[in-house]
């Protein structure tokens, strides 16, 4: 299974498991805050892995020119 963002497979792997991680923590017991909390974090963590893979993409093309 792949999303096309241009991750590697460890990047894939890694943001499976954080989704996992806010699934769980959306059906289990703790407060609403706490919940916010975790889906913040895994949010801000997806995006930064993906902006820094496209930035290193980036900085590759740009070496090879």
């Amino acid at each position: 299974m792949s999303f096309n963002l241009g991750l590697n497979r460890v990047q894939e792997v890694l943001i499976m498991g954080l989704m996992i991680v806010l699934v769980f923590a959306m059906f289990s017991g703790m407060e609403l805050t706490d919940k916010i909390s975790i889906g913040v974090i895994v949010f801000a963590l997806i995006f930064l892995t993906t902006m820094a893979n496209q930035l290193l993409e980036q900085m590759k093309e740009r070496s090879k020119q």
